[in-house]
């Protein structure tokens, strides 16, 4: 029984730091992007060839002699290394914590049910993750794989932060004050719109970063001039593009651009109504302090998104601006997962009354 406790608290453990190190992840992932390192190492998973970054003349000579069509940055190179050393590192976690839960789940002393499906899950997202990793150099940054390398992080981060939950909750008596909320278990299934309508809003946000469109408007709240005739669908969304030597800076033509961020826009509109409106109603109906204070958070990260997303436009672009924007929607995200799985447990304790 003492060696499964001492199991337990490690799975523990290492979901809590593999959940923390995930954030870095996606941190990093974004600066990386956003600093157009992507291409700062040209095959994967090394660089040049190493499992650094050439520095001195003669590892600057043989890298550009292998690869001429692309001179060696450090700068860069280093950006996208260090990705990958902490992308790795996460990646070990993540099979040591399927480990773990293996061991767990089929414990003789055990009589607590462990998840394992989930940390199964969460082992192939982040394998599928890697495979995105290496065709986000090998293709180029062909715009469909990189966002979809970002929602790979988002969904790992998010998969890690259920697992915990999980692990985190087991049922005590001070969770019964959630069985007298009755009017709020239909709002579950709205919890679960909610999170559908960020995800797509995300993929939004990853598309419009892929394609280099997040310039394409400088004015607020609508584009410059008239942005109406602007407005292109015939290619802006395609996901398989035309082949290009590579995809870095984009390939799409400025009204392609204009219409994938404006759609973005658009999209940020609907999800701050709808989140909003679920956020409210759920603090006026809730007499649970739990539950009100993760509306509370829901609301306050979404006032910094939209103020982020608004300074991202009016001063350019900054990095730290940017790279704020895409952890903070990260966080939204784990605050509107939070809000869901405590309206889930509270339908879950209503149908047993």
């Amino acid at each position: 029984m003492i060696e499964q406790d001492k199991y337990s608290q490690t799975l523990a453990r290492l979901v809590l730091i593999s959940l923390l190190l995930a954030i870095v992840v996606i941190g990093l992932g974004a600066y990386t992007r956003l600093t157009h390192a992507g291409l700062g190492c040209p095959d994967w998973p090394t660089c040049y060839g190493l499992i650094d970054v050439p520095e001195t003349s003669l590892q600057i000579a043989a890298a550009e002699q292998a690869y001429p069509e692309r001179p060696v940055e450090p700068a860069k190179a280093w950006n996208e290394m260090i990705h990958r050393y902490f992308a790795g590192s996460l990646g070990l976690l993540i099979a040591a914590i399927a480990l773990f839960s293996i061991k767990l789940r089929y414990s003789k002393n055990s009589n607590v049910k462990y998840p394992l499906l989930l940390p199964l899950c969460i082992l192939l997202v982040v394998i599928f993750q890697a495979a995105l990793g290496m065709w986000t150099v090998t293709l180029k940054l062909m715009p469909i794989v990189v966002m979809g390398h970002l929602l790979g992080g988002f969904t790992t981060l998010c998969l890690l932060f259920l697992l915990y939950l999980r692990i985190k909750s087991t049922r005590t008596t001070t969770q019964r004050e959630s069985q007298v909320e009755l009017p709020l278990t239909k709002y579950t299934r709205y919890a679960f719109v909610g999170i559908t309508i960020l995800t797509a809003q995300i993929a939004l946000g990853g598309w419009t970063s892929s394609n280099y469109a997040a310039m394409s408007c400088v004015e607020l709240p609508i584009c410059q001039g008239d942005w109406l005739s602007d407005l292109s669908f015939t290619q802006s969304f395609d996901l398989i593009p035309p082949e290009q030597e590579s995809y870095e800076f984009g390939h799409l033509a400025h009204n392609e651009r204009v219409t994938i961020h404006v759609t973005h826009r658009l999209g940020a509109i609907i999800t701050s109504i709808f989140l909003v409106w679920l956020a409210v109603t759920i603090f006026i109906k809730t007499s649970t302090v739990s539950t009100k204070k993760s509306a509370i958070a829901l609301l306050v990260l979404l006032v910094i998104q939209i103020s982020l997303g608004v300074s991202n436009i009016w001063f350019s672009l900054p990095l730290n601006v940017a790279v704020a924007h895409n952890l903070v929607a990260a966080c939204l995200m784990l605050s509107l997962i939070t809000l869901t799985y405590q309206l889930k447990q509270n339908s879950e304790e209503s149908l047993n009354e």
